[in-house]
């Protein structure tokens, strides 16, 4: 069982992580990129996730070692080519899909990284997390997009062409 202060900062570490990547994912987002807030929230949550299990963080400093660490970079890789099946361009559309079912494949990989090496909590905790930036990250995408879309278009079009 994790003790409160080192259960308060491995929460920590994946809030900040989590809102981080949300923030990118916001200005990707509004400036018409693929990725948006659900994946790259995702996908910093996940990299929180697999660094923590391999520090052996939450572990009452446990390490995963050199084998466990190898075990944990080849689950990564592994699953980054299945999420990489998912995601697939609509020629007739231009527009790439499956960014965030991808992020999401990766994500449940780490989770399930982080219960092999058996930090329970974090693991539960980091599925709250999880489910919580799925249902309300398209409510707050669409929340953007209306409000941006409100902007004159010579200003979006100022701003998208400003940066990548």
């Amino acid at each position: 069982m994790l003790s409160t202060t080192v259960f308060q900062e491995a929460l920590i570490r994946m809030l900040t992580a989590m809102v981080v990547g949300c923030i990118v994912g916001i200005d990707r987002n509004l400036r018409g990129k693929p990725t948006g807030v659900k994946t790259l929230g995702l996908v910093a949550l996940g990299a929180c996730l697999v660094t923590m299990a391999a520090q052996g963080f939450a572990l009452n400093g446990i390490s995963a070692g050199q084998d466990g660490s190898r075990a944990i970079q080849g689950i990564v890789t592994g699953v980054g080519f299945l999420g990489a099946g998912v995601i697939v361009q609509n020629g007739a559309e231009e527009k790439i899909r499956g960014l965030t079912t991808a992020a999401s494949i990766w994500v449940t990989a780490a989770l399930g990284i982080v219960c092999g090496v058996g930090a329970w909590s974090i693991a539960l905790t980091a599925t709250v997390l999880l489910m919580m930036l799925l249902i309300f990250g398209r409510r707050a995408e669409r929340a953007l997009h209306r409000r941006w879309m409100a902007k004159p278009k010579a200003h979006r079009d100022a701003i998208a062409d400003g940066e990548d």
